[in-house]
C-alpha cells in the first residue's frame, strides 16, 4: 500500500464537494481562557453522520469497479465508520454489510440500519468484529473495506485539513484522535504538504495505546481488552499504513485518560454550546493537558464526531 499524496486529498475534494457540506471551523472565548491559546474546533460532527468518517467513506466507494459494486462491500466498525460506508453505498447504490461487537453503541448502529446496510453483531470488541468481516468477506466474495489500510479513505479524510488551512492557515498545532488513524493521517498528509511548520499532535486514549506504542516502538502493536468512553478510539490493534505515516509526519503523539475525555465532553457542552462524543473530545483532553506547551499559540481541534447515547451524555454532565 502506498500512503496517499496531498493529490489524492484534493482529488478526493472534487468528489465529495457534490454531496457533503463544508463544516465550519469556529473559536469560543471561553476554551480559549481555558486553554490560554486561540483554539480553533473543526466541527466534523456538522457531517451528515454526525462525524468525519463520510468524507473517507464516499471517496471510497465512488471509486469501486463495476465489479466490486456488484459483489457488495462489507466492513467492520465501532460505529461512525459503519456510518460513512453505509451511507456512501446508499448514495452509490451498492450493498453493504456492516459487523461491529455485541453491545455497539445504539446511536451508531441504528444509523448505520437507516442508510439501508446489513448489521452483524458479533464478538467482544471491534477487533473480533473486524476478524468476522475477513472471514465473511472471503465465504461470501465482498469487497472487504478495512477501516484503517485503505488510501482512499485517508484521501477522503483529509479534506477536512484543506478546510481548515483555507480557512485559518496559521495554526502551530493541529491536534487529531487516534482510533485506526485516518484522521490524524489524513491531516499529518495535507498539513506536512501545505503548511509544514503547523506541528501536527495525534492522541489516543490511554485505555487502548495500540497505535501510540507503535509509533513509539516501530512495530505493529496491541492492547488487551479494555473499556473506554471513546468508543470510536477502541481499537486494540495498530495497522500498517497509519503507523507508516504517522512515524513519518506526526510531530508527537500524547494520550490522555477516562477522567481527561470526560471533563472535555463537559467542557465542549458549557463552553462552546457543542455535543462530542468521546474520540471528538479527545483532542480538547490533549489541549488542556498540554496547555502550557500550547500557551499564546493557535490550535486547531478536530472534533470528529457528535455521536454519544443520552444515557452516557447525561452522566458526564452529572458527574464530577
Amino acid at each position: 500500500m502506498e500512503p496517499p499524496t496531498v493529490r489524492d486529498i484534493i482529488a478526493a475534494r472534487r468528489r465529495i464537494q457534490p454531496h457533503l457540506l463544508r463544516t465550519p471551523l469556529h473559536t469560543y472565548p471561553l476554551l480559549n481562557d481555558l486553554l490560554g491559546a486561540e483554539a480553533y474546533v473543526k466541527h466534523e460532527n456538522h457531517n451528515p453522520t454526525g462525524a468525519f468518517k463520510i468524507r473517507g467513506g464516499i471517496n471510497l466507494v465512488s471509486q469501486l469497479t463495476p465489479d466490486e459494486r456488484r459483489r457488495g462491500v462489507i466492513t467492520a466498525s465501532t460505529g461512525n465508520h459503519g456510518q460513512s460506508i453505509a451511507l456512501a453505498a446508499k448514495i452509490y447504490g451498492v450493498k453493504a454489510t456492516v459487523c461491529v461487537q455485541k453491545g455497539a453503541n445504539p446511536i451508531k448502529v441504528a444509523s448505520i440500519r437507516s442508510y439501508g446496510a446489513s448489521i452483524i453483531e458479533q464478538g467482544a470488541d471491534y477487533d473480533e468484529a473486524r476478524l468476522n468481516a475477513e472471514t465473511l468477506a472471503k465465504e461470501h466474495g465482498y469487497r472487504y473495506i478495512h477501516s484503517a489500510n485503505e488510501p482512499h479513505l485517508i484521501a477522503g479524510v483529509g479534506t477536512l485539513a484543506l478546510e481548515m488551512i483555507e480557512d485559518q492557515p496559521d495554526l502551530d498545532a493541529v491536534i487529531a484522535p487516534v482510533g485506526a488513524g485516518t484522521c490524524a493521517c489524513g491531516a499529518a498528509i495535507a498539513y506536512k504538504a501545505l503548511s509544514p511548520s503547523t506541528r501536527i499532535i495525534a492522541v489516543q486514549t490511554e485505555a487502548l495505546p495500540a497505535v501510540y506504542n507503535s509509533w513509539l516502538s516501530g512495530n505493529l502493536e496491541s492492547t488487551p481488552p479494555a473499556k473506554t468512553i471513546a468508543d470510536g478510539l477502541a481499537t486494540r490493534q495498530a495497522f500498517q499504513l497509519p503507523i507508516q505515516i504517522l512515524r513519518t509526519l506526526a510531530d508527537d503523539f500524547t494520550l490522555v485518560n477516562e477522567a481527561e475525555i470526560r471533563a472535555a465532553i463537559k467542557h465542549y457542552v458549557e463552553k462552546a454550546h457543542t455535543i462530542a462524543e468521546g474520540a471528538g473530545a479527545a483532542p480538547l483532553a490533549a489541549a488542556i493537558k498540554l496547555r502550557h506547551h500550547l500557551n499564546g499559540k493557535k490550535v486547531g481541534l478536530i472534533l470528529t464526531g457528535a455521536n454519544i447515547t443520552g444515557d452516557i451524555l447525561r452522566d458526564v454532565l452529572n458527574g464530577p
